[in-house]
């Protein structure tokens, strides 16, 4: 390693090797400088700000269920929420409407209140179940 140079000797053994001379602390007496790739620096010092700031990006995952639904289906389909509120992760509930099970809108919304009833451990509803034009129905969950 180097010692102390004085500036003129610093600068043309940074140039001798490819290298930059980057000034690290500024405001100590006297100022101190390294003798490294500056580009390299720079490109770590924005990895380990990234690695600091990065988080989970929280998603809007879509179940999709029917008025004539199984209740095999259900627990399925509530494990999978589970899942998704776990890795905190919005969950939107979708009733969806065809034909003649347009008439049993209550059938959509008792299914949706005994899902959000059974995920009231994990989850907390931002949107209660209410119709979203006449096809379906839905709710969602963020996670506690």
């Amino acid at each position: 390693m180097l010692g102390i140079l004085d500036t003129a000797e610093a600068l043309q053994t940074a140039l001798d090797e490819g290298l930059d001379l980057v000034e690290v602390a500024p405001n100590e007496r006297p100022p101190v400088c390294r003798i490294m790739d500056y580009g390299k620096f720079k490109y770590e010092q924005k990895k380990k700000q990234q690695k600091n700031s990065k988080g989970h990006q929280v998603q809007l995952k879509e179940i999709r269920l029917r008025p004539k639904i199984g209740d095999h289906d259900i627990e399925f389909k509530m494990k999978q929420a589970r899942q998704f509120l776990k890795e905190h992760d919005k969950v939107k509930l979708n009733v969806l409407f065809r034909g003649r099970e347009n008439a049993h809108h209550d059938r959509g919304r008792e299914i949706l209140n005994s899902m959000i009833e059974a995920l009231d451990d994990v989850a907390k509803v931002e949107k209660p179940p209410g119709m979203e034009g006449h096809r379906s129905m839905s709710a969602v969950l963020s996670p506690r």
